[in-house]
């Protein structure tokens, strides 16, 4: 029983079958909403590094974002990323790159903003994960 219930739960996440970035195609020539592409930081690095614009959203809580964050992330904590994506976040098709702390969140905003109309969203997991620099409020 618990194993049918982590495999509802990880194919309504979209870990299972094609999870692009790029609208899916039916059988009928019609497309359906974008879905999230999970990418690894490395990745992530690569495009923070290129020469086109992104934004980093950090997804999880304010305490946990003033502790540690990734260079130039924004805030949006992942209960409130359907109430203040339009705000923010006005531009549909922008490069995001979100992560909290393992992955879990930053899928389930990723699967949020892709259900909102977003079409460039990337899910690059977790901070513990990110073997690159960071910064902190308590330094």
């Amino acid at each position: 029983m618990k194993i049918f219930i982590c495999v509802i739960f990880l194919i309504s996440f979209g870990f299972f079958g094609n999870c692009s970035a790029q609208k899916q195609q039916q059988g009928d020539g019609k497309t359906d909403a974008a879905v999230p592409q999970k990418i690894s930081t490395e990745e992530a690095k690569t495009i923070m590094d290129g020469d086109k614009p992104f934004i980093l959203v950090d997804v999880r809580t304010e305490d946990e974002y003033k502790m540690i964050r990734i260079t130039g992330a924004v805030l949006i904590p992942v209960n409130e990323i359907a109430s203040r994506a339009e705000k923010e976040l006005p531009d549909r098709n922008a490069v995001l790159l979100l992560y909290c702390r393992s992955g879990v969140r930053s899928a389930g905003a990723a699967l949020t903003l892709a259900g909102m109309g977003y079409t460039n969203v990337y899910d690059m997991g977790g901070i513990v994960s990110w073997p690159h620099e960071t910064v902190s409020d308590y330094n």
